[in-house]
C-alpha cells in the first residue's frame, strides 16, 4: 500500500506510516534551509551577513524556509518524485541570487521582478562584457553547459530511480500546501496592511530597496516587488484634489520665429576629473567646462539611462513611481505628454534620434506615445563609422546636422548617444589623445583613460553642432547633459571616490550631489549659454529648455516653473530646495509639501487617472490621448 504521501511499500502500521510522512517533511524542510541558506550567501555575498539574517527565530528569514519547503512539497505533487523539486527550484533561485548579486556591485540595486522585462538588453550587451574579461567570459559559457548538462543527467536519474508518487499522495500533498501557498500570495501586496504580514516580521520598505533585502531576504523582497507593476493613486488622490490645483496662469505661447531645439542625452557623460587624485590632459570637457549651465542631478547611477529620459522628455519625476520601476517598460503603455507632445501640436517636426538599436529600453513605442513623428535608430540610419565597439559620437553628430539641414519645419531633436557606454575596457581606443595620472593600478588607469577618451568625443561633438548653429539665421537652442555617472566601478574605489563600485541610493545629501550630478549645458545662438542653474532634476529640463526657447506652456513653463523656484531636485531620497536646503527622506513625513503633493497628482492623473488636468494643465493632449499605441 502507499504511504499518505504516495511512496509505494509493505504494508506498515500507523506509527510506520507516520515516521514516513515525518521523515519526508523533515528532509523538506532541511532541503529547504540549505537553499535558503546558499540564496542568501550568495545574494549578499558576505557569511557573517547572511548567518546574522538567521540568528534571530522570529525574523523573516524563518518564515522563507518554510515557505520554500511548502513550494517544494507542492512542485513534488505536479512532478511525481519525492524531492525532484529541489532540482527545478535549486538551480532558478540559485541563479537568480547570483544575477542579483552582480547587479548590486554593478548597479547598487538589487535584482527586481521588472528587470526581466529588458532582458533583450543584457544580451544585447554581452559581447561588451564579454570583450572587456574574455576570461570570465568563456568560464560562464562553460559552467552553464556543464551546469545544465548535469541538471538534465540528474533529473533523468532521479526519475528511473526514485519510485512514483501515487495519485492520493500527489493530491495529499496539493491539498496541503495550496492553501498556504495562496495565503502567503495574498501578504505580498506591499500596498495593503496585513496583520499576519506585520507579525512575521516582514516589513516592505519600497521606499529603501537596499534594506528591504536585506531585512527580509532575497526571495521575499523579490516577490513583494512583483505589485510594483501596479501602481496605487497617491493618498488623498480625487477629482476634487484635481480640481483644488492652483490653475497656471502661463498659457501657450511661441515666439513669431519658432526656434528649432536640439536636446543630446550624452551618454555617462561626466568630469572624470574630480576623482580624488587624477589628472587627465588635455582636459577632456573644455567646451562645456566653458559653457556649462549648470547640474542635471540624475535619478540613477551606472546605468539606468531610460528612467533620466522619463523625467527629461515628459516634466514628471521617477520619485513618485515605485522604486526599482522603469516606466519605459511598465507604464508607458498609451499616449502621455512629453515635450513632443506639445511641440509637435504647435507645427514642430519632431524627431528622436539614436544610433543604437530601436527595441533598446523599447524606445519605439514609447517615442510614439511621448508624439514623436519619427524614431531614426540603427535600423533607418545611414551606416555609422564606430569608434571602438560603438556609433562614434563624430557620425552622430554628422547626422543630426544633416538632418537638421534637411528640415525646413521647426524642429525638435531628442538625441541620445551610444559611443561612450560602458564597459570601458583598457586600451578602447588605441589611437587615444588623453593621458591619465591616478593613484590607481594600471588596469584602473587604462580604464579610465578610455572613459576620458570618449567623453572628450562627446565634448567635441558638442562644439561642433554649436559652431554648425552660430552660422544659422533661425533661432536654435541646444541642451547637452550626461545621464548619469559612468560604471567605473574600480576606478571609483582605487581613486576613494566611492567606497564601492556604485554610489548608495541613500546617502548625506552633499554625497548625493557629488555622486549624482552630470554637466548640464543649456545655450542658445541668440543669447548663448545659460549660466548658474545648479543643480535639477531632469524633469526640471522641460522648463529650462523651452525658457531658453522663448517658449511658455501650462505645465512645462508655468507649473514647473513655479515648483522650479521652491525646488531644484526632486528625488525619491531628496528634496533639495533652491536655497539649499536638503530633505531627505520626504516621502516618509506624514505632512508632505502641497506643492509636492500636487506634482505627484497631476503625475498620476496624466498616467493612471482619469486626465482631468489635461484642460488646464496639457491642453494640446484633449481628445489626443485616447489611442493604445503600444
Amino acid at each position: 500500500m502507499p504511504d499518505q504521501f504516495g511512496k509505494a511499500r509493505r504494508p506498515v502500521g500507523r506509527a510506520g506510516a507516520a515516521w514516513h510522512v515525518a521523515g519526508y517533511g523533515l528532509v523538506s524542510l532541511v532541503s529547504a534551509a540549505v537553499l535558503v541558506f546558499a540564496i542568501e550567501l550568495i545574494f549578499r555575498g558576505d557569511l557573517a551577513a547572511t548567518t546574522n539574517f538567521f540568528s534571530q527565530p522570529f525574523k523573516p528569514g524563518w518564515t522563507t524556509i518554510i515557505l520554500f519547503a511548502l513550494i517544494m512539497i507542492g512542485l513534488d505533487a505536479v512532478f511525481g518524485r519525492r524531492h525532484q523539486s529541489l532540482m527545478f527550484v535549486a538551480p532558478l533561485t540559485l541563479g537568480l541570487a547570483f544575477v542579483g548579486h552582480q547587479k548590486s556591485l554593478y548597479l547598487g540595486d538589487p535584482l527586481y521582478p521588472t528587470d526581466f522585462l529588458y532582458a533583450r538588453q543584457i544580451i544585447e550587451l554581452m559581447p561588451l562584457l564579454v570583450r572587456e574579461r574574455p576570461m570570465t567570459g568563456i568560464a560562464l559559457v562553460v559552467g552553464i553547459v556543464l551546469a545544465a548538462a548535469l541538471l538534465v543527467y540528474g533529473w533523468r536519474l532521479w526519475r528511473r530511480l526514485a519510485p512514483a508518487l501515487t495519485y492520493k499522495g500527489r493530491l495529499a500533498r496539493l491539498v496541503l500546501t495550496l492553501p498556504l501557498l495562496a495565503f502567503f500570495v495574498s501578504l505580498m501586496d506591499y500596498a495593503s496592511f496585513s496583520w499576519t504580514r506585520d507579525r512575521l516580521q516582514i516589513i516592505p520598505m519600497m521606499w529603501d530597496q537596499k534594506e528591504n533585502y536585506n531585512s527580509n531576504g532575497f526571495a521575499l523582497a523579490f516577490a513583494l516587488n512583483v505589485p510594483m507593476a501596479h501602481v496605487t493613486a497617491p493618498k488623498g488622490y480625487s477629482e476634487n484634489a484635481i480640481a483644488a490645483i492652483k490653475k497656471p496662469t502661463v498659457t501657450t505661447s511661441l515666439p513669431p520665429e519658432k526656434p528649432d531645439i536640439i536636446v543630446v542625452m550624452s551618454e555617462s557623460f561626466w568630469d572624470p576629473t574630480v576623482l580624488p587624485g587624477v589628472s587627465i590632459k588635455p582636459d577632456p570637457i573644455p567646451t562645456v567646462r566653458d559653457l556649462r549651465s549648470g547640474s542635471v542631478f540624475s535619478p540613477e547611477f551606472g546605468g539606468m539611462t531610460a528612467n533620466v529620459e522619463f523625467e527629461a522628455l515628459t516634466g514628471f519625476s521617477n520619485a513618485f513611481l515605485p522604486a526599482g520601476s522603469i516606466p519605459y517598460q511598465q507604464y508607458v503603455r498609451a499616449p502621455i505628454p512629453s515635450m513632443a507632445t506639445f511641440l509637435k501640436n504647435e507645427g514642430y517636426e519632431t524627431r528622436a534620434i539614436h544610433p543604437g538599436t530601436n527595441w533598446f529600453w523599447n524606445r519605439t513605442p514609447v517615442y510614439a506615445d511621448f508624439g514623436f513623428d519619427s524614431f531614426r535608430s540603427e535600423e533607418n540610419m545611414p551606416p555609422m563609422q564606430k569608434r571602438g565597439p560603438l556609433a562614434s559620437d563624430a557620425a552622430m553628430t554628422d547626422e543630426v546636422i544633416r538632418e537638421a539641414d534637411e528640415t525646413s519645419d521647426p524642429f525638435f531633436f531628442f538625441v541620445v548617444s551610444l559611443q561612450n557606454h560602458g564597459p570601458y575596457e583598457p586600451q578602447r581606443y588605441p589611437d587615444a589623445k588623453h593621458t591619465v595620472d591616478a593613484p590607481t593600478s594600471q588596469w584602473a588607469r587604462d580604464s579610465l583613460q578610455s572613459y576620458a577618451e570618449g567623453a572628450a568625443d562627446a565634448d567635441h561633438g558638442l562644439q561642433r553642432l554649436l559652431d554648425w548653429a552660430r552660422q544659422r539665421e533661425r533661432p536654435t537652442v541646444i541642451a547637452f547633459f550626461g545621464d548619469h555617472l559612468p560604471p567605473l566601478g574600480p576606478v571609483y574605489v582605487e581613486t576613494g571616490f566611492l567606497k564601492n563600485n556604485v554610489a548608495p541610493r541613500k546617502e548625506a545629501p552633499e554625497k548625493m550631489l557629488e555622486h549624482r550630478e552630470t554637466p548640464l549645458v543649456v545655450w542658445s545662438n541668440k543669447t548663448g549659454p545659460v549660466k548658474d542653474m545648479g543643480a535639477i532634476s531632469p524633469a526640471f529640463l522641460p522648463y529650462h529648455v523651452l525658457t531658453a526657447a522663448g517658449i511658455t506652456h501650462p505645465y512645462y513653463t508655468g507649473f514647473l516653473g513655479e515648483l522650479n523656484e521652491r525646488y531644484r531636485v526632486v528625488d525619491r531620497s531628496l528634496l533639495l530646495s533652491t536655497s539649499g536646503e536638503a530633505t531627505p527622506d520626504w516621502a516618509r513625513a506624514k505632512e508632505i509639501d502641497p506643492a509636492i503633493r500636487d506634482f505627484r497628482f497631476l503625475q498620476y492623473d496624466m498616467m493612471f487617472g482619469k486626465r482631468r488636468a489635461a484642460p488646464s494643465f496639457f491642453p494640446e493632449t484633449i481628445n489626443k490621448l485616447v489611442a493604445h499605441t503600444s
